[in-house]
């Protein structure tokens, strides 16, 4: 029987915590008993510096539950980051890891299709959402938008796939080897290439609390993705200055042409070209400022996160 981890990024989520803690623990019982999982499994939360009393409350888990343990980062680091922390800790102690979110959007039931597919020799088994009725209209739209445009730079996305997904020690141990500090795991892991599955859930709506990823978040999260795994950005800011260019040249060659023959004031199309030339070296530059930060990032090699308590 595998050891199995599940972790569990927090971040201000101290009214959805119990509720979470009472199904997976009730969960993992049930898996330990029907044989799928090691008695030495784990529930480990990542308190990811969170203000409110999720830490307080993981330390309380940790000391009365045994099925229970706790990491607390220095400060918080974000979603990314929180999950890695708590991988990389699984790593040493787990057979596989199966991250989750807090809120109990992904479905506990799940749970052991997971762990059958690693028992088959999976390596990497991913969650993947059947439906996205749970979403608004825009976040549904948006979403589809974005694996699609991240499919057409190149990117090697799971579709429908967010965070939910089961991973053998091998594999932690490959992840462990890319060092980047814009971590985009979603694009990661697929890059490890061992031998996959999926398992296919409908998501839930939201427990308890409030989401952790407003629009702002989603675009940041969304820009990550993009500028980590593709530079096909940067080939078409080229492509546009040399579209640019052309636009303008014909343009100035049909300003003479018409102020010859007795038309408009030949400023009058330039400052036009002006306008059009200067939102576009703007935007260039937005996007060439973005690889340049996170080049600025990664030279520094700072680290990605700190653990201040560890709870077994």
């Amino acid at each position: 029987m595998p050891v199995v981890y599940f972790v569990i990024p927090c971040y201000n989520e101290e009214k959805v915590l119990p509720e979470t803690e009472k199904r997976l623990t009730a969960k993992l019982k049930e898996m330990i008993s029907c044989g799928l999982a090691d008695e030495k499994s784990r529930i480990l939360f990542v308190d990811d510096g969170s203000k409110d009393k999720t830490w307080e409350l993981i330390d309380g888990y940790s000391g009365g539950n045994v099925l229970v343990s706790g990491i607390k980062l220095a400060h918080n680091r974000g979603h990314q980051n929180a999950l890695l922390a708590g991988l990389m800790t699984a790593k040493e102690c787990a057979d596989c890891a199966i991250s989750l979110d807090a809120d109990l959007q992904d479905d506990v039931g799940a749970l052991d299709k997971f762990v059958k597919k690693y028992n088959e020799g999976c390596d990497i088994v991913y969650g993947v959402r059947n439906k996205r009725d749970t979403d608004t209209f825009f976040k549904r739209t948006t979403a589809l938008g974005f694996y699609k445009f991240m499919a057409a730079l190149g990117a090697d996305l799971v579709y429908n796939h967010a965070d939910y997904r089961l991973m053998s020690r091998r594999a932690l141990e490959a992840l462990s080897e890319y060092k980047e500090v814009n971590l985009f795991l979603r694009g990661l892991v697929p890059l490890i290439g061992y031998r996959c599955d999926y398992v296919y859930y409908d998501r839930h709506e939201r427990f308890a609390g409030e989401s952790k990823y407003p629009l702002k978040k989603m675009l940041s999260f969304a820009v990550d993705g993009i500028t980590s795994f593709s530079v096909k950005p940067l080939k078409m800011i080229f492509n546009s200055g040399m579209l640019v260019f052309l636009v303008s040249l014909i343009g100035v060659i049909w300003s003479l042409i018409s102020h010859a023959n007795g038309g408009a004031a030949a400023w009058v199309p330039a400052i036009w070209s002006l306008w059009l030339l200067g939102g576009v070296i703007l935007l260039c530059l937005g996007v060439a400022g973005t690889y340049i930060g996170k080049i600025y990032g990664e030279v520094k090699a700072r680290p990605r996160y700190k653990i201040e308590e560890y709870k077994k």
